[in-house]
């Protein structure tokens, strides 16, 4: 299992229920990324994608506790261990954790890399990934060079786990 993010100096991701920043690179990146792959996200990152609905050509799944939620194109997960049973089926390279915190907070012990967007600049945000940096057992594998769009600056960055 991998993640996929964006966070900006503080390591916020949202700000109700909206990404604080739109880079058309990084749109790309996740888009070409995450095609043909599961998707793991929480019912809210659902309802904040275009129209509510789930991205084409990748399989979802919601990870909620809410067990009312019904939908012939998700498949819904209640709990931690019926996600892993659900997706011990893929390559775990192929499922990729998607949203938001809550979901990126239980599932970061069981990725085994992390694809974070860094943007120099902060915003008001109410919503927030783990500082990696400050995470003893994730270390940078790769950064890319610095990037520019509109005044923004960012870099792609890939963690994977430290070897303790």
């Amino acid at each position: 299992m991998v993640a996929v993010v964006a966070v900006d100096e503080n390591w916020g991701i949202g700000c109700d229920g909206e990404l604080l920043y739109h880079i058309p690179e990084d749109k790309k990146f996740v888009r070409e990324f995450t095609a043909g792959k599961v998707l793991v996200m929480g019912n809210a990152t659902l309802k904040s994608l275009p129209g509510g609905k789930p991205l084409k050509n990748r399989i979802n799944i919601v990870l909620s506790r809410d067990t009312s939620i019904k939908s012939d194109c998700v498949t819904v997960c209640n709990s931690v261990e019926e996600l892993l049973d659900t997706v011990s089926v893929y390559n775990p390279d192929d499922v990729v954790v998607f949203g938001g915190e809550g979901i990126y907070k239980q599932l970061l012990d069981h990725c085994t890399a992390i694809y974070v967007t860094k943007i120099k600049g902060s915003k008001k945000a109410d919503r927030f990934f783990p500082d990696l940096d400050l995470l003893c057992n994730w270390q940078i594998e790769s950064k890319s060079e610095e990037k520019e769009y509109n005044g923004l600056k960012y870099a792609f960055y890939k963690y994977i786990p430290r070897n303790l």
